[in-house]
């Protein structure tokens, strides 16, 4: 599937910055992100990822009551195992999910939508990809690295820039 190939890729890129950093960087508070870390990103990222996975079992996605592990934010080998195994996991047959959203701060009501795994493996990679580019602001506050052009970019963006270069546009994302 042309999906979990994508994400593979995607989620390979923001392994290897994790390889380049040190776990003090991965842990750096970073002013330009409201003092959030490469870390705090990385395990935003990945938590979607395993309540996903969870949902996947039991049917139903609630990525507003996912488990927030303070290991995955500040031990970044601990990340990269964690998106190791997501990887891993990418390869389901498509089936039929419920997910589950709370947008009411008033009261403890949800909403149950209609959804299905290929569905939320599209909606975490475009939430991924978003994480991906703030962390891309951050990473020259921290350090020296060089990120891949199309790091934390979209893949629409990076085809439109494609064209656009072509037909000598300036095109801002």
């Amino acid at each position: 599937m042309e999906l979990t190939h994508l994400l593979t890729t995607i989620i390979n890129q923001l392994k290897q910055l994790l390889l380049a950093v040190t776990n003090e960087q991965y842990c750096e508070q970073i002013p330009v992100l409201s003092h959030a870390t490469i870390g705090q990103h990385t395990r935003h990222i990945i938590e979607f990822f395993i309540e996903l996975n969870h949902g996947y079992k039991t049917g139903r996605v609630n990525y507003d009551a996912r488990k927030r592990d303070i290991k995955i934010e500040t031990d970044k080998n601990c990340a990269l195992s964690q998106l190791q195994l997501i990887i891993e996991n990418l390869k389901k047959e498509n089936k039929a999910l419920m997910l589950i959203a709370d947008f009411n701060l008033n009261n403890k009501s949800s909403y149950a939508i209609p959804t299905n795994f290929e569905r939320e493996l599209v909606y975490n990679l475009e939430h991924t990809i978003h994480h991906m580019a703030l962390i891309r602001i951050g990473v020259p506050v921290i350090s020296s690295i060089v990120l891949p052009d199309n790091f934390g970019v979209a893949v629409a963006t990076i085809k439109h820039r494609s064209v656009s270069s072509h037909s000598n546009e300036h095109v801002y994302a």
